[in-house]
């Protein structure tokens, strides 16, 4: 996948708008009953439908999801997934609140959950990694875990979602989004994002033409958006 910046994502809004019509519909209802269950829904609506619009681009074989807790953003993915009439979806979290709350039509033939901790399960990954999805513990440490053992297997291009990096403009010391972005910036590597933290003027703007296209009632009730964007070099 070619690097990901704004006149990308605002591409694929345009070239998928019907389809994401119909998944937030989808989303709309799975919210109500997830909310109703006591579930937790990590992503906001601008980087979940981010992440679908990415997967549908990127067509990809096998998904890695690191952390899934309750499983709305396991149910994006796979509704993407679904979309595009291909692809596997590999999850791994320490608690299994997603098995029971996905819904099995989304889940049958396309999701492996793994229980357990992610960093003593690299033999269960797949062969390639097609995009890779890291929402689990927010901590320095474990940043350098997966900066270490899992992104260099991924091949040049590959794309890559990180939540929670930018609930503020720069994230705090020793914190994972600190290590991610210093990493990234070593190695010159540019990201992406929509959080208003951080890219008020990017935030306003997709917004905009959101309201435009007609999706500009709420799903989710967060506003931060804080996820980063990025492809492996």
């Amino acid at each position: 996948m070619r690097e990901i910046t704004f006149a990308l994502v605002s591409e694929l809004y345009e070239d998928h708008l019907d389809d994401l019509r119909v998944v937030r519909k989808e989303q709309r209802e799975l919210y109500t009953d997830h909310r109703q269950a006591g579930g937790k829904a990590q992503l906001d609506d601008l980087e979940a439908e981010i992440t679908y619009l990415l997967l549908r681009a990127a067509r990809p074989r096998n998904v890695v999801e690191i952390g899934c807790l309750h499983g709305w953003s396991t149910s994006w993915i796979l509704r993407a997934l679904r979309d595009n009439g291909r692809g596997t979806l590999h999850s791994f979290d320490r608690v299994d609140a997603a098995t029971r709350r996905v819904p099995p039509e989304l889940s049958a033939d396309r999701w492996r959950f793994t229980h357990g901790d992610v960093r003593t399960r690299l033999r269960e990954f797949p062969d390639a990694i097609d995009y890779l999805f890291v929402d689990a513990a927010h901590t320095s440490r474990f940043a350098r875990w997966y900066l270490r053992a899992v992104l260099p297997t991924l091949a040049p291009g590959t794309p890559v979602s990180v939540h929670d990096v930018h609930h503020r403009a720069n994230p705090l010391p020793f914190s994972e989004g600190r290590v991610l972005l210093e990493w990234l910036g070593a190695r010159g590597h540019s990201s992406f994002t929509t959080a208003a933290a951080k890219s008020p003027a990017v935030c306003a703007e997709l917004e905009r033409r959101r309201t435009n296209w007609g999706l500009a009632e709420p799903i989710h009730t967060g506003r931060d958006n804080p996820m980063v964007f990025f492809t492996s070099a």
